[in-house]
């Protein structure tokens, strides 16, 4: 059951748009883009205190149509940092799922019971939500809807083809992989989450950035393994 404060935040959020329950048919495009605010909805789940614990399942259920978009932002966020050795794939998993379904047009998210039940105590998602509300906050007042049909089909379903190769990218093992397609994914979904055009356009020229100095890199490896094996055969 969710606590009276999601469901203040529920009501505004659906206040002009028309209600719908979670599995069913889709929302009208006039009720997808907007609703309450990234930061106001996470901040709700994070206070709900008749749950002990967050799962990604439970965050299918409370962001509804605007799911992709959200989902894609907290899996894509960290990639921006410097990470752990392999974190990067974990993070990457997902997203290749999620990248997938948007460039098959797929109304609402899934992922593999494995996945979507995994889940973290509420006080540490609290925490979490807490460190970066004012990061997601600024982000926010950055954001308007614009250029909007660039977030609708069928220039959604190409966003969703670009961040399925970024987030093969983010999934394999590639050194400095991981930042800028990171970022792109980011961009992306920020585009989604507020139809705003602009940020898909930056997101364009990061991910083509990206590619550059991935490409870069491979081929420096590749050239690098071409050396070595060359000077282990003269011996």
């Amino acid at each position: 059951m969710w606590s009276d404060a999601w469901q203040r935040e529920l009501k505004s959020t659906n206040r002009n748009s028309r209600s719908w329950k979670t599995g069913g048919s889709e929302p009208p495009p006039s009720a997808r883009p907007h609703g309450g605010k990234l930061s106001d909805i996470l901040n709700a789940v994070a206070t709900d205190q008749s749950r002990d614990r967050v799962s990604i399942a439970d965050l299918f259920e409370v962001l509804s149509d605007r799911a992709f978009g959200a989902l894609m932002l907290i899996f894509a966020a960290p990639n921006v940092l410097p990470l752990p050795l392999g974190t990067s794939a974990v993070l990457g998993a997902p997203l290749i799922f999620l990248a997938a379904q948007i460039t098959l047009s797929q109304h609402r998210p899934w992922l593999p019971k494995l996945m979507a039940q995994r889940s973290m105590s509420r006080t540490k998602f609290a925490a979490i939500i807490r460190r970066a509300t004012p990061w997601l906050v600024k982000a926010e007042k950055l954001l308007k809807p614009r250029l909007s049909f660039l977030t609708r089909p069928p220039f959604e379903q190409g966003i969703g083809l670009i961040c399925l190769l970024l987030a093969i990218i983010l999934f394999l093992p590639i050194p400095f992989g991981n930042n800028l397609p990171g970022l792109a994914i980011c961009l992306f979904a920020f585009a989604l989450l507020e139809r705003d055009g602009l940020a898909a356009v930056v997101g364009v020229v990061v991910a083509i950035l990206s590619a550059i100095i991935v490409w870069g890199v491979l081929y420096a490896l590749l050239k690098s393994a071409i050396f070595v094996i060359r000077n282990a055969l003269a011996l």
